[in-house]
């Protein structure tokens, strides 16, 4: 699972089928992300200190990594994420729609560098 916080995703399936929203949270062992806006429940929570007033909170439930997909930052549709080594042997994310570089996430190894 290549998602980041901070990161633009169209939710493809479930509930909220169509919505846009940031990645809050990101946990890479249940693969599922938390999405701004997506997955909303009501939590009823009991008067404490933290919580003086109790009540009821609207909160963001994470949902399955498999439910989103990133939003290309140069045509503003859904692709899917690939990675590949550039050639100075470090790895980066990209746009399989467009190609497009979406940041680094591994630093350069020499074993990957190509030989020129």
């Amino acid at each position: 699972m290549y998602f980041r916080i901070d990161d633009e995703v169209e939710v493809i399936a479930g509930a909220d089928k169509g919505v846009r929203g940031k990645i809050l949270r990101v946990d890479r062992r249940k693969n599922k992300v938390v999405v701004e806006g997506v997955g909303r429940v009501w939590k009823h929570v009991r008067r404490s200190q933290k919580n003086p007033q109790g009540g009821r909170l609207n909160k963001e439930m994470p949902i399955s990594a498999s439910n989103v997909m990133l939003v290309d930052p140069s045509s503003g549709k859904p692709t899917r994420i690939g990675v590949r080594f550039l050639a100075d042997g470090s790895k980066e994310r990209f746009s399989k729609r467009s190609g497009a570089g979406l940041g680094k996430i591994a630093p350069a190894r020499a074993a990957h560098a190509t030989k020129s």
